[in-house]
């Protein structure tokens, strides 16, 4: 069962999606990209950004981590309808609107997201068949949505190739985690992250 790894929250079980159609991130894998990011200072007080978010479980473990506000863009019914569940969990727990879910195919939301919107982090798990030119251009859209020394998380196969980074963005660190890598960015005009990556497990 899938739970809040830490956190005001910490420890709280959450609501995953029936079947296969989703494919959730594991807490060993949870754990060490949090622990990465908490490594950046980039969470508290930031404003998260989840797409193809799944049951919700990046977006809402960061609303408990301290994020300011969480957007999570599913458009599959049960998948939308477990966020939402999630989403109404932490905002109890938290006592404020923390986390907002947006049914919705990723492409349209940041195509009509207002350009003043910026994130200050971004998660995209998105699904196998989701193909590389896809992928590249929904990163491109995504890039004009970025607050300065934002922090960008794109979870893959560890057997997928490296996202085809747009222009705008920049990769600084990636890390495999059995079947699945991370892959980190930033907007290419920020100074890079400087922290030891290798060090932070």
């Amino acid at each position: 069962m899938s739970r809040i790894v830490a956190g005001a929250a910490g420890g709280t079980p959450l609501v995953s999606v029936p079947g296969s159609m989703t494919r959730p991130t594991s807490d060993r894998v949870k754990e060490a990209l949090f622990s990465r990011l908490d490594a950046f200072d980039v969470l508290a007080g930031a404003r998260v950004l989840d797409l193809y978010a799944g049951s919700g479980s990046l977006g809402v473990e960061s609303a408990s981590r301290g994020a300011q506000s969480v957007d999570l863009v599913e458009f599959a019914d049960r998948a939308s309808g477990v966020c939402q569940r999630n989403a109404d969990l932490i905002n109890g727990v938290l006592g404020r609107k923390a986390v907002t879910v947006h049914r919705s195919r990723v492409e349209s939301f940041l195509e009509r997201t207002a350009n003043e919107t910026q994130w200050d982090v971004a998660f995209l798990d998105p699904p196998y068949p989701l193909d590389e030119p896809a992928l590249a251009a929904v990163l491109e859209k995504l890039a004009r949505h970025l607050a300065a020394g934002a922090v960008v998380v794109v979870e893959r196969s560890s057997r997928s190739p490296e996202p085809s980074w747009p222009a705008a963005l920049e990769r600084f660190a990636e890390k495999k985690y059995g079947e699945t890598r991370l892959w980190f960015a930033e907007p290419a005009s920020d100074q890079q992250v400087d922290v030891d990556l290798e060090a932070v497990e």
